[in-house]
């Protein structure tokens, strides 16, 4: 058969095409690392543009009328040379990378971490790889923002060690750490944080009103099997398919793990490390039970899953030696570690792979200073609210506008806690006074929060996913991920709300001593 006898290749469906066109557009922005410089000047020029306005928005976090302020003036600049290195190093993502990658670079090195994905990749049948890689995405948010640098990095080797596309278990394990944000099996300790918001909006109309720490858990834990299922189907039946089509992986593969059978000194050595990191959580967990325990809040209840408590913000110390005592253990068990050098070797391959991420981290920590410091973002947030709240639509119409208008917000503010302390004394007294309670208010901004985590670039981490699927596909820009991730933003995002919405249509509970209605119904 002839060349001009061959049947024509298909037609690239819409949805290929649309993603095609968003990667290609957003791939075509300058350096991620560059365009954050230059969206930081245009921040700049808008704040000083802007600044010569009035705004009728009032600020629920002084009372008064937002103001914009003008980074260009003399003071406002002074104090950005003044403080250009401490924006950098106060960056909140970077140290919990740099520290956790330290621990987790030793247990790489050691091979701890490959053996450990053979050994779990051995037990697990190929198409539940992604459930499982979701789950634990979902799984990790009890240990705050761990997921980042642990579980989607590893969730690309996984799919990559079956042969599956690797950007595929990254974009899995990233659905389920960050675009399933609000959903988990567990506490953590980001439900406190919210609640607390919460119940000072609430007192605006209620003095008396508490909102509870678990107000949302019933509704986070079925959410969690909701996300695990909507995160499955869209990455084996259109993410994956589509980076099949599209992007071709060209990263050095040499050093991943493939999938041969272990052998006798690296059972003994995953046994010996597996020992290693269940004493060392033994550890924690006996010494953290005691009422009087060090580990637990210094402020009443006195909780281990408190912000403040020193247990949780020891996530970040506890990954690194629980990564890297079993991982020295394992490397001198099964001998891939000689002496100390090794170890340190081992620290240092892993701090290298980061320069990258430090470049984009030192201008997107700057942009993302700037853009709150400024206010900028607060108006967005702050005059989408207003609009809302005078449309006057139906109750269950207003919270799918919150759900849209947090999600919106939330391209423009990454911090989950600092969108709810601006959006919550606007939205919590509204709904009150139309007998919604905030429980169900709360419960419908996460689900806003959640979806669109996975597609701004003002998320935080979103440079060091764009450094990981960089292991693999070197052209990988901001457009590449967006396109990636946006299917599971947008399903995330509807379905998630009309779940929400037949929650609340059937009553079920959304967590301990919550409420649908204000004042509250026994």
């Amino acid at each position: 058969m002839s060349a001009s006898e061959l049947p024509a290749a298909p037609a690239p469906s819409l949805l290929t095409r649309s993603l095609n066109t968003i990667e290609r557009v957003g791939n075509k922005l300058p350096d991620p690392a560059l365009l954050f410089a230059v969206l930081l000047l245009v921040v700049w020029l808008l704040s000083w543009w802007l600044s010569r306005y009035s705004f009728d928005v009032i600020d629920p976090r002084s009372g008064q009328a937002l103001v914009i302020d003008n980074l260009l003036d003399g003071s406002s600049f002074t104090a950005f040379m003044s403080r250009l290195w401490r924006v950098f190093v106060e960056f909140p993502p970077l140290g919990t990378v740099i520290v956790a990658m330290l621990g987790i670079g030793v247990a790489d090195a050691s091979g701890m971490i490959n053996a450990g994905l053979r050994a779990i990749l051995g037990v697990t049948a190929r198409k539940l790889l992604t459930p499982m890689v979701v789950m634990v995405g979902l799984l990790s948010h009890a240990a705050v923002d761990a997921g980042y640098v642990l579980v989607i990095p590893l969730g690309a080797v996984i799919f990559y060690a079956v042969g599956r596309h690797p950007l595929a278990g990254l974009a899995a394990a990233f659905a389920g750490v960050s675009g399933g944000f609000s959903a988990c099996f567990v506490p953590t300790a980001i439900d406190p944080l919210l609640s607390g918001i919460s119940t000072t909006a609430a007192q605006i109309i209620d003095p008396a009103m508490q909102v509870g720490s678990l107000n949302n858990y019933f509704f986070s834990v079925a959410s969690s099997v909701l996300i695990v299922f909507l995160g499955w189907f869209v990455t084996d039946w259109i993410v994956e398919p589509y980076l099949n089509r599209t992007t071709a992986v060209d990263g050095d593969m040499s050093e991943m793990p493939k999938l041969e059978a272990l052998s006798t000194a690296e059972r003994r050595g995953l046994i010996y490390a597996l020992v290693a990191m269940v004493g060392g959580l033994a550890l924690v967990l006996l010494t953290a039970l005691p009422e009087g325990s060090a580990w637990r809040s210094p402020t009443p209840p006195n909780g281990l899953a408190q912000i403040d408590a020193p247990l949780m913000q020891s996530i970040v110390a506890l990954i690194f030696f629980l990564f890297l005592i079993p991982g020295v253990v394992y490397g001198y068990v099964t001998g891939t570690f000689k002496d100390h050098r090794d170890v340190i070797a081992g620290m240092s391959k892993a701090m290298s792979g980061l320069g990258y991420y430090l470049v984009m981290a030192f201008f997107a920590a700057h942009f993302i200073n700037a853009f709150t410091t400024s206010n900028l973002g607060a108006l967005v947030a702050l005059t989408g609210a207003d609009w809302l709240k005078a449309a006057g639509m139906h109750n269950m119409v207003t919270m799918v506008g919150i759900i849209a208008l947090t999600g919106i917000t939330n391209l423009f503010i990454g911090s989950a806690s600092a969108k709810w302390a601006l959006l919550a004394p606007i939205f919590v007294p509204m709904l009150m006074t139309l007998g919604i309670s905030p429980d169900v208010t709360q419960a419908a901004y996460r689900i806003g929060d959640s979806s669109t985590n996975i597609i701004t670039p003002l998320l935080p981490y979103f440079p060091l996913i764009v450094l990981f699927c960089r292991k693999y596909v070197k052209s990988t820009g901001i457009g590449t991920v967006v396109a990636m991730m946006l299917p599971y933003s947008v399903v995330f995002l509807i379905v998630w709300t009309v779940f929400f919405l037949g929650y609340w249509a059937l009553g079920l509970p959304l967590g301990f001593a919550a409420s649908y209605t204000f004042p509250a119904t026994p």
